[in-house]
């Protein structure tokens, strides 16, 4: 039997996973990772530091499999889009890695904006510009830190850093870069008047070769495999952007299929053959199938604004509950499920970490009285948190036929009440996909491919995507969030000049 290994880090984790060529996945094992922020939207994290976290995730996997690591057949990695991991000329970090939730270059997308770059752009790479993608932050580094520029050598994704940590070779992959502003979308090469518009064209020969996700692109290197535990000399795929990565885990190898991913981001996504160019959605990339595009709508409006809430308002319940041995999600999904969607007229905006309306927007509970409680309040942030998803997935629906069902994952998949929710908002049927850590799955496939155990993605999404259950919409109910999702839209249109008495 050949295993794979599929490495994932996020903002928050680095995973790494195991599995078998039937997707069973054998093990995990996940290390937090530190965030610094030196100011307020500033989201940074030591890179050696990151490295050795995910050097000591892969060799607690390997541990806990109990497997043979000589069965290891191949390697990859799924990792967080947008951001920035830079590598000096002397092959260290010339910087900290900045995360996806980064906002110190707003500004910038702000004037882009004003100032007609943002349509020239989109001739391009069909995408809007975020205050998180690379082009952004870069051109932040160049007006108030060029001296880390002159140092830098390669521009990385974090996916692409780990990478060239295991294998010593440097390579760029094109769901990330494709997404990040750096692609022309028609060419598929690097652009050096897309560049220009952003007044980047120096850090053109920064830029490393790009590559397809199932590409190989070196070897675990004798040093990796003493960190890792992983053997010498077995293939690194490329890998892929998170979203690629639980799509293609989710089954999204065809045009009907859509996905949804309720974790830090709002993910929310379909395929196609060509990019959508219309202006109606925010982001095109290049999708892991070679020949498909990903549509995405997506910010970081998800699950991550209830773990905020369990974190700051539900300390005591989450100490009592881990007294009694249980989980603090058992009483988070109690209260959500006392309280009838009717009797709760709280609006939550799950703007903690960023927003899919205004880049200066903020986390916001309106409608709270002396009435109210915490278990309203937790009501109202999980139907924020999916009022955000639908939001985007109307966008999406503009250019596509409603699909027969949409293919949930993430933390929320936990939840029997919030995927239920989902339902009754979106008024579709929502599949549950099997449980296991879909990034690192999505990258393990890629590995297969790599290693020659799967012949493409088609054959990798049959033998290892599975559906755990189906949860059907309440047609009584829609009539009942589409009221309660006009007063969210509501909310959100009357704060819109206010957001900028709040840029700190």
């Amino acid at each position: 039997m050949n295993y794979l290994v599929g490495i994932d880090n996020g903002g928050t984790f680095s995973k790494a996973a195991i599995f078998d060529e039937e997707g069973r996945q054998i093990s995990v094992a996940s290390v937090p990772t530190v965030t610094i922020t030196p100011k307020s939207g500033y989201t940074e994290r030591d890179m050696d530091e990151l490295w050795k976290v995910n050097a000591e995730a892969v060799r607690k996997s390997i541990e806990k499999s109990e497997i043979n690591p000589a069965d290891i057949a191949g390697v990859s990695f799924s990792g967080h889009g947008k951001g920035l991991y830079m590598v000096g000329k002397d092959k260290k970090p010339s910087y900290h890695g900045i995360i996806s939730t980064d906002a110190r270059a707003w500004e910038y997308v702000e004037r882009w904006k004003k100032d007609g770059t943002k349509e020239k752009v989109y001739q391009k790479s069909f995408q809007d510009i975020l205050a998180c993608q690379p082009v952004s932050i870069l051109a932040w580094f160049k007006d108030n830190e060029p001296e880390v520029l002159e140092n830098t050598k390669y521009i990385f994704a974090v996916k692409d850093y780990i990478r060239y940590m295991m294998t010593g070779e440097a390579y760029a992959e094109y769901t990330d870069f494709s997404g990040a502003n750096l692609v022309n979308l028609t060419t598929h090469t690097y652009d050096k008047e897309l560049l220009g518009y952003f007044g980047l064209e120096d850090i053109y020969e920064k830029l490393p070769p790009l590559r397809n996700s199932s590409d190989i692109c070196g070897y675990v290197t004798r040093e990796a495999a003493e960190e890792t535990k992983l053997p010498e000399g077995i293939p690194v795929a490329a890998g892929m952007f998170d979203v690629n990565a639980c799509g293609i885990a989710s089954g999204l190898s065809d045009e009907e299929q859509m996905c949804m991913v309720a974790g830090t981001w709002s993910i929310n996504e379909f395929i196609r053959r060509t990019p959508v160019t219309n202006g109606t959605v925010a982001l095109n990339s290049m999708f892991c199938i070679p020949g498909y595009y990903l549509v995405e709508e997506s910010s970081p409006t998800s699950a991550g604004n209830m773990e905020w809430f369990i974190r700051n308002l539900m300390s005591y319940e989450k100490a009592k509950e881990k007294e009694k041995g249980g989980l603090i999600y058992d009483i988070t999904n109690k209260w959500v499920e006392e309280i009838e969607p009717q009797d709760n007229n709280i609006i939550f905006l799950p703007f903690l970490n960023g927003s899919n309306e205004d880049a200066l927007a903020k986390g916001s509970f309106v409608g709270l009285t002396a009435y109210h409680n915490k278990h309203h309040m937790l009501r109202a942030v999980y139907e924020g948190i999916v009022f955000s998803h639908y939001t985007h997935v109307k966008k999406l629906l503009v250019n596509r036929e409603k699909p027969k069902s949409i293919r949930l994952s993430g933390g929320a998949v936990n939840s029997a009440v919030w995927v239920q929710i989902f339902a009754d908002v979106l008024q579709i049927p929502v599949d549950v996909i099997e449980d296991k850590e879909l990034g690192a799955q999505g990258a393990a496939m890629a590995a297969g491919i790599s290693a020659g155990i799967y012949s493409d993605y088609k054959a990798a999404v049959e033998r290892t995507v599975k559906i755990s259950r189906t949860v059907y919409p309440r047609k009584e109910y829609a009539g009942i969030y589409e009221e309660k999702y006009k007063r969210y839209r509501a909310v959100i249109d009357s704060l819109s000049s206010v957001w900028k008495y709040f840029k700190n």
